[in-house]
């Protein structure tokens, strides 16, 4: 009988493998056995290469390796969705811009896959209106698929249309909204589906999302576009902008970048 020790790194996983395999002697063809054989060696489980890139962070707490969308200073990174001229929203005194009601949505433009994306945002100083009336923006990755803003502050509406919904698709584990006259946060990462050669869906794209630190979306699929009325398409599509919502609702929004996964 012959033992013969393997030793294998798994890099993906970051796990090391070490078998003994024994080769028995009577010459039984595919009679091969693997015994797990136990790790006694801290070192034999380290794995010192890769290591992770290096990043800092500058004002407003960004990373190094993000792409600032908007910093308060212009709205150079976004264009009008309807026409691709120069985003026509308000740069405020404060940094922060406002939705200019029926001049249209505005979207970044350059076109992104899977990200994870910061942005802030608040309500209308003045209370109006109720339900999807009341402070209703939107963020839509690739043009089609959208995660809700809106002031869900004691304002109650369909639950898979209040803030951090994926609109009609999946209602939040929890309604973390703050009051009208506070900032919300949100950091959202976006896997993008796939489609093959034949432009058939191959793997569903997810969500997870985190409302001022708390999780309220926990990697849910995304069932295809996020439509108004009727069922998810999945019509086959590769990199898209980033997309904000003109719904008429004066919200605003600061601070936001995107990091390409």
């Amino acid at each position: 009988m012959v033992f013969i020790t393997l030793f294998s790194c798994d890099n993906k996983a970051n796990t090391i493998i070490i078998e003994d395999k024994i080769e028995n002697d009577d010459k039984k063809e595919g009679i091969v056995e693997t015994v797990k054989k136990e790790i006694t060696d801290p070192e034999a489980t380290e794995i010192w290469e890769p290591q992770p890139k290096i990043i800092s962070f500058g004002d407003n707490n960004i990373p190094s390796d993000a792409t600032v969308l908007f910093d308060g200073s212009s709205l150079e990174a976004w264009i009008s969705t309807k026409d691709s001229t120069v985003a026509a929203w308000t740069i405020n005194t404060d940094k922060t811009m406002t939705v200019k009601p029926e001049s249209g949505d505005i979207q970044t433009r350059k076109s992104y896959g899977s990200i994870q994306l910061h942005l802030e945002w608040s309500a209308p100083d003045i209370i109006e209106g109720k339900g999807q009336e009341r402070g209703n923006s939107g963020i839509f990755f690739q043009n089609k698929y959208e995660v809700q803003i809106l002031d869900s502050y004691q304002n109650k509406t369909y639950s898979n249309g209040q803030a951090t919904s994926v609109y009609k698709q999946h209602i939040p584990l929890v309604n973390a909204t703050k009051a009208p006259d506070q900032w919300q946060t949100y950091d959202i990462i976006f896997h993008a589906p796939e489609f093959n050669t034949e432009g058939e869906k191959t793997k569903s794209g997810t969500f997870t999302v985190i409302h001022n630190g708390v999780l309220v979306q926990d990697h849910v699929e995304i069932l295809g576009s996020t439509e108004y009325i009727g069922s998810p398409k999945n019509e086959a599509h590769g990199k898209g902008p980033i997309k904000l919502q003109d719904h008429g609702n004066l919200v605003q929004y600061r601070n936001i970048w995107v990091r390409e996964l």
